[in-house]
């Protein structure tokens, strides 16, 4: 697999400032397939300067030459989308198919939409006697996770680069090969040096150097919850702006007039695309006590279906976590209806698809986040004991509610503390903010909300 053994400062690829490297590993069948430097804070501190240095210029750039930048990285992206899916595959496990259909093919849709509203928002406005303007907030510091890679790195890129900004990019140790693909995408598309930097390095040294650095104006982080609140914390001693994407329990909730066939089976889709590893996954389903069993029933037979088509999960690190919250799931008192904490492969990160019933809301695997192919089925009495559940986690991410009549299904989603939610099988749409409530982040991605992110507000009074 092919690796840089370089950081991408300052428009080109140099060595390190320290000789320590991060071993890439095939998640499937755990071979190191790669090396990539391990960056730490003087790279930062250069890639830093770098951004700053470069902030003035791009600022002023047109918004419409910027558009064109962005236009020209969607088209490189593009040029390399096999191999994308190729690396993602290679170093997060994703099988090929699944590579090809999400992890090359939306940052592509995502990179296009920057695009257009990079030439077409309107970056000053009237309100009375004032001029309000709309300005890049400076340099960015984006931490972005090994789950997406690829559309992680552009949900905050290209935003940051459509608003004026300049970007210091550390992305996730477990998967650094993509984000090499994507600085090599950057300087093809003809972005200025400097406005675009790459340091590949573990969190606790690069990434909090990151944070931490006093010539970042923005910290843009996806990641877990304890790490978003570390770098929140950080960030707010310094009054610096923080976008934190974190965790999340959503739960699906399937109203007794659903068609419940077809929202189990979705449902069961929905947790186990990527092995697992979404935030958004709507790993608790809610079901009606008098639909309960055969919920449950249609979910073990349709996880059972996924044992040979999804992939491994990252790291044996996070397979250890995943096999330890099925046991802890069991060791509660959940009824283990199909998978568990074993595997039948000798080799490779692999957890089988794993449906819980007998869940109750205060169990350990209906709180917490687990970040693997494991569904969760809960009954409830009324709406109102399904609305109790749905709200009763610390997360708001995501989640989704199916009713026959839609306007049910609405009129409960409005009343979700939650800040995406897909009514009867909703698709994804790039253009529509996402975020969570709660402990689940601060701030949106995507779209026009996404671009608000990385600007700053200041009126002038005529």
């Amino acid at each position: 697999m092919k690796a840089h053994d370089g950081l991408y400062i300052d428009g080109a690829w140099r060595p390190a400032a320290s000789t320590d490297e991060i071993e890439v590993v095939d998640p499937a069948d755990e071979r190191i397939i790669a090396t990539v430097p391990a960056g730490g804070a003087a790279d930062v501190d250069t890639a830093v300067r770098a951004a700053r240095a470069a902030l003035p210029a791009w600022a002023a750039t047109p918004p419409a030459e910027r558009a064109a930048r962005l236009a020209a990285l969607r088209d490189a992206l593009a040029a390399r989308e096999e191999e994308i899916a190729e690396t993602v595959t290679a170093e997060l496990g994703s099988p090929l198919p699944f590579s090809r259909a999400v992890h090359a093919a939306v940052p592509l849709a995502v990179a296009g939409s920057y695009a257009e509203l990079a030439a077409t928002h309107s970056f000053e406005e009237k309100v009375g006697n004032s001029t309000v303007l709309h300005e890049p907030i400076g340099v960015v510091g984006a931490i972005t996770p090994w789950n997406y890679p690829l559309h992680q790195i552009v949900a905050k890129v290209a935003p940051a680069l459509a608003a004026g900004c300049t970007v210091v990019l550390k992305p996730a140790e477990d998967t650094p090969l993509t984000a090499q693909l994507f600085a090599e995408a950057v300087h093809e598309a003809g972005v200025p040096a400097g406005v675009f930097n790459l340091v590949t390095g573990l969190g606790p040294v690069a990434g909090q150097a990151l944070a931490e650095h006093p010539g970042v104006d923005l910290v843009s982080f996806t990641g877990s919850t304890a790490v978003g609140r570390r770098i929140g914390a950080v960030a707010g001693g310094a009054v610096k702006k923080v976008a934190l994407e974190l965790g999340g329990k959503s739960a699906n909730v399937i109203l007794p007039s659903a068609d419940l066939a077809r929202a189990v089976n979705v449902g069961v889709a929905n947790v186990m695309s990527n092995s697992g590893q979404t935030c958004s996954a709507w790993t608790r389903m809610l079901v009606h006590r008098d639909q309960y069993d055969e919920a449950v029933e249609l979910a073990a037979a349709a996880a059972a279906k996924y044992g040979d088509r999804i992939g491994p999960v990252v790291s044996a690190g996070q397979r250890a976590r995943v096999r330890g919250y099925i046991e802890k799931g069991v060791a509660e008192g959940a009824r283990l209806v199909a998978g568990g904490p074993g595997s039948a492969r000798e080799t490779g990160y692999f957890v089988e698809p794993t449906v819980l019933a007998d869940v109750t809301p205060e169990m350990t695997v209906a709180q917490e986040e687990i970040f693997g192919p494991v569904l969760t089925v809960l009954r409830y009495e009324d709406e109102e004991d399904a609305l109790r559940i749905a709200n009763g986690t610390v997360y708001g991410l995501a989640g989704a509610v199916w009713a026959a009549d839609e306007a049910e299904a609405v009129a409960f989603a409005r009343r979700m503390d939650t800040g995406q939610v897909d009514i009867n099988g909703g698709r994804f749409n790039p253009l529509a903010p996402f975020g969570g409530y709660k402990q689940s982040g601060v701030g949106r991605e995507l779209g026009a909300h996404g671009l608000a992110e990385y600007l700053q507000t200041k009126s002038l009074q005529f």
